[in-house]
């Protein structure tokens, strides 16, 4: 089973980050500051001995991939930022291509929205950076970055096609003829195709979407979880929620329209918890949804580092983790008729969702999966 963790690349620091939240910014800041809102919130959370890693650094890179290769994470998805030529955060993926020492099968996910202060200004978030498509001269600049991923050795491909995930393509307003242009581009430089996979739930939503040009949907949890909890659950009215799930349809298309920032404007106000147990049932009773479906696993999800007003998953442990992931396999082989799960996450310590090891739990996420593929028999 290949699991391939989400990899988030923001913990050096940028120009851009200095101007934006104040000079030295990166994730640990966020990491740092945070305070426990409640009895028993583990928070802050602690890297063990200390370790605020500098992604510019090779050495940890390369710690991390001894981690991955020891504990069975099979491959990193690295968030890109791309916003019409200008890259954000791209130093340590770039490193990680062209360092051959570097040695561990990769992914990419366009994190396509625009780069807002949402995360502090919940009432009224600003746009930073936005994101604006262009037309094929654009296109084609975006694919001639990415060729040298795709060619490297390390990347994940399929009979030959590269996989390379969407974080959230109903904003995209050309999707369709821009990723049917990259086909063209890709078939023109040797490959057989891109594989395109999709990983945000609105997206799913969509009843007017077309996803013809995707190979996969990737369940990215705990998101599908929590919209699986809401309809079933028995205190939810069917009407109200078809009722919410209109309005949010409605807000992302603005979003696409305008290239605003509703969505983050109308997302949660107030604090929310939701138990981790209940989650994790509602992920291994999921099925497919048709062939595309790649199910998902979550480590667990704290963003109140990020937001005072956000969402916590509560009772999350490497013991249940484990349980919860011998299951999942299982779900991923019988039912998915798949070698993959993505998981979140590799290295999100501002939203909870962490393999690495810190000072609470040591190494126990890892020794966790780890554990849950050797019982399954799918450890490589």
């Amino acid at each position: 089973m290949k699991i391939i963790a989400f990899y988030l690349p923001q913990f050096h620091t940028i120009p851009e980050n200095d101007a934006w939240w104040g000079e030295g910014f990166t994730e640990w800041v966020n990491v740092k500051k945070a305070k426990p809102l409640f009895k028993d919130h583990y928070q802050p959370r602690v890297p063990l001995n200390g370790n605020y890693y500098n992604l510019l650094d090779d050495e940890v890179k390369k710690w991390q991939i001894s981690l991955a290769k020891e504990y069975g994470v099979y491959g990193f998805c690295f968030y890109h930022y791309w916003f019409d030529g200008k890259l954000l955060l791209e130093k340590p993926l770039e490193q990680f291509r062209d360092n051959s020492e570097l040695n561990h099968p990769y992914c990419i996910c366009w994190a396509n929205e625009n780069w807002t202060n949402a995360w502090v200004a919940d009432k009224d978030p600003k746009t930073l950076m936005a994101q604006k498509y262009g037309q094929k001269p654009e296109w084609k600049k975006h694919f001639d970055y990415l060729l040298p991923y795709f060619l490297d050795d390390n990347y994940i491909k399929e009979e030959g096609k590269p996989l390379f995930v969407i974080y959230r393509p109903e904003i995209i307003d050309c999707l369709n003829d821009m990723l049917d242009y990259w086909q063209e581009l890709a078939l023109a430089n040797g490959f057989n195709g891109i594989n395109f996979a999709y990983q945000q739930l609105p997206f799913y939503l969509m009843k007017d979407k077309d996803d013809s040009r995707f190979r996969y949907n990737i369940e990215y949890q705990p998101g599908y979880a929590l919209h699986d909890l809401k309809i079933n659950s028995s205190h939810k009215s069917s009407a109200m929620y078809k009722y919410r799930t209109t309005i949010r349809q409605v807000i992302n298309k603005i979003d696409k329209t305008f290239n605003t920032n509703f969505t983050a404007k109308f997302a949660g106000k107030k604090l929310s918890l939701i138990d981790f147990n209940e989650a994790w049932r509602e992920i291994i009773n999921r099925r497919p949804t048709n062939n595309k479906s790649i199910p998902g696993a979550f480590v667990g999800w704290d963003n109140t580092p990020r937001r005072a007003n956000g969402s916590i998953y509560t009772g999350s442990t490497p013991t249940l983790f484990k349980e919860y992931m011998v299951k999942q396999i299982e779900n991923a082989r019988d039912h998915y008729n798949t070698d993959k799960i993505f998981l979140f996450a590799w290295n999100e310590w501002a939203e909870g969702g962490y393999l690495e090891p810190d000072e609470k739990y040591k190494f126990g996420y890892l020794e966790a999966l780890n554990e849950a593929l050797i019982e399954t028999d799918e450890k490589e």
